[in-house]
């Protein structure tokens, strides 16, 4: 069946994210998991799966695309204030 193969290979690639430890890729690896829920959503035509998983991937994708940065930046040196 078309569905449990997309569901089969979203669990193995959300499986494989717990792996990987930089952030850039993770996002890339999530957004993967995430259209591939979609599809598995869309075959067994269930609107929840669908609007989460898109959301998911939406994000992912945007956050690959473009990074958040970090605001409050952490201060230089070894030195405590006194």
């Amino acid at each position: 069946m078309l569905h449990e193969a997309f569901g089969w290979a979203a669990t193995a690639v959300f499986l494989m994210s717990y792996f990987v430890r930089e952030a850039a890729l993770l996002r890339k690896i999530q957004a993967v998991a995430a259209m591939l829920w979609l599809l598995y959503g869309v075959t067994i035509h269930s609107l929840p799966v669908i609007a989460s998983n898109a959301m998911v991937a939406a994000v992912a994708i945007y956050t690959s695309v473009f990074p958040l940065r970090n605001q409050a930046k952490a201060p230089t040196g070894s030195g405590s204030a006194r």
